[in-house]
């Protein structure tokens, strides 16, 4: 583990890459070593890339990647991917479709299974994120599984969040302005050489106007070819724009604390649930309570607080 931890601070993308694995599977190790990398994380950038399958969210990481490291900038990729309901990993990584920066040091790409989470995320998105910040990237994008009007899990994992909707979609802007609609921060409009861009900006400022925000965080709302690298500079001034107005006001550190909040509360629930499940397993009492909830002399309320009580 000592090793292990050296080489991943120093910079060792074969050492990131097996921690992650560790991270992913659950291993005990991955964790131990989570807990020696926290106090050096906290210094990247996290900027969430979101929205309908088919957008071009690949397209626009991929052209930002490359404008921020022609600027310098070391970047990593967390990309979350459907199941594949054949290997259980991730199907069409971006690690196929970023062959660009394959050979590039300063570029991280790692592709994750949902794992069938249903929130646009995989389980151990933000575990993943966090050994990228303790290297020492400096921006790190996480790329959701193509969503719709729930998956609005991004929102608990970045510092930014871009919505990536595509000219035409009509119906279905109106189908997600009560879900990740209300979590943007800066809205792209892609493939705008494409369909009627200008009335889908129009639609997505009716949205948007339909939620009013402060001033200082007004979303941006702009319109890319990702794929020419059409409007993708002013996409990353709005994502920087954004930062500068969270650091001045100070909602970047009120917002990082509520997300550190919101983990631990979350790992306390998947603890609580795996204890109470291994208690009730190992006393045999689950298939007893079970039986009596099947036979209507106990409600499944009462057959929980049972298992409850052996914590």
């Amino acid at each position: 583990m000592p090793d292990l931890i050296a080489d991943v601070l120093g910079g060792n993308t074969q050492a990131a890459a097996r921690l992650i694995s560790l991270v992913e599977d659950g291993d005990p190790d991955g964790y131990a070593i989570l807990r020696a990398l926290h106090a050096r994380t906290g210094r990247a950038y996290v900027v969430g890339i979101t929205g309908p399958p088919g957008a071009g969210k690949s397209a626009l990481v991929d052209t930002l990647t490359a404008q921020l490291r022609a600027a310098g900038t070391t970047v990593a990729v967390v990309a979350v991917d459907p199941t594949s309901p054949f290997t259980g990993g991730a199907l069409l990584g971006d690690r196929i479709r970023m062959q660009d920066h394959a050979t590039d040091p300063g570029v991280f790409i790692r592709s994750m299974a949902t794992r069938g989470s249903l929130g646009g995320l995989a389980p151990a998105t933000t575990d993943v994120v966090r050994v990228l910040d303790a290297i020492g990237y400096q921006v790190i994008f996480v790329e959701t599984v193509g969503t719709g009007q729930a998956e609005v899990d991004v929102v608990r994992a970045a510092d930014t969040v871009v919505i990536v909707l595509v000219a035409g979609l009509g119906d279905t802007v109106q189908t997600m302005k009560a879900g990740i609609m209300e979590i943007g921060e800066v809205f792209v409009v892609n493939k705008a050489d494409q369909g009627d861009a200008d009335r889908t900006i129009t639609e997505v400022k009716m949205m948007l106007a339909l939620n009013p925000r402060p001033a200082e965080v007004s979303p941006a709302v702009l319109r890319t070819v990702a794929t020419d690298g059409d409007g993708v500079a002013e996409v990353w001034t709005a994502i920087a724009a954004h930062r500068a107005g969270q650091e001045a006001t100070g909602m970047l550190g009120e917002r990082r604390r509520r997300r550190r909040r919101d983990e631990i509360l979350r790992l306390v629930e998947l603890r609580a649930r795996d204890r109470a499940l291994e208690a009730a397993q190992r006393s045999g009492r689950l298939d007893d309570l079970t039986a009596q909830v099947v036979a209507g002399t106990l409600d499944p309320h009462g057959a929980a607080e049972e298992i409850l009580k052996q914590l």
